[in-house]
This record gives structure tokens, sequence and C-alpha cells, in this order.
């Protein structure tokens, strides 16, 4: 999985679940409301596996209960609330147009959530 940064190639390579959970440790310590996150790659590479290992980041920081994160394909949307950070965890696998994307106003509250987008391909 490729996740998208300012780094000279615009991509983090994930190649292992402990790479992905250090990364994530590491997104935890920048990542902020206002914060947009494509996480592209083929299925079964590790998407949702960052988004779990990033929320659960967040709760230990902040004294929370580890939850379970799961992946949103079938919901579009699964929310999540860590103290002041409103995380919102998109999968848009199923959607074929651009119109579905603009109807669920992903783009819409920005500023008041850390948005992970896994499946962002429509709005590149």
């Amino acid at each position: 999985m490729h996740i998208a940064t300012n780094t000279s190639s615009g991509k983090i390579d994930i190649s292992s679940e402990k790479i992905t959970a250090e990364i994530a440790k590491e997104f935890s310590n920048i990542l902020e409301n206002g914060d947009i996150v494509f996480l592209i790659g083929d299925m079964g590479v590790g998407k949702t596996t960052f988004v779990r290992y990033l929320i659960n980041e967040f709760q230990k920081k902040n004294n929370f209960e580890l939850t379970e994160v799961t992946s949103p394909t079938f919901n579009i949307l699964n929310e999540y609330q860590v103290g002041d950070l409103n995380i919102k965890h998109y999968d848009l696998y199923r959607l074929k147009e651009l119109n579905e994307i603009n109807n669920l106003g992903i783009l819409d509250d920005t500023k008041d959530s850390l948005i992970l987008i896994e499946w962002p391909t429509l709005l590149l």
C-alpha cells in the first residue's frame, strides 16, 4: 500500500504489519482535525489495517478503550470520536460515480474532522 505524503516520491511503502503499526504511530503524532488522508492500494494490502492501528494509537494516547476498527465497505462511513478528534473513515470501493461521493458530503466538513479515505480514485 502507498500513502500519499509530501515525500519526494509522494508515497510511503508499507510492506509488513509491523511497519504498518510503526507508520500509524508516527502519523498519530501529526494528524489532526482538518487533515485528509487518501489510502491507495490493491484489495487486501492493508488499508484498513493501517486505519485500525492509527485509530487505536489515538485511543491509547487519550486513554480510551481500544475499539474494533472495521472496514466501512458496506456502510461507506465509520466514525470515531477520540477526545477532540473526530475521525471519519470512508471506503469508496462500491461507489462508481462522482455524484455518489458528492451526495455523501465527504469534503463538506473537512476542517472539523480527520478524514481517512480508502479507494479515493474518484476524488483524484
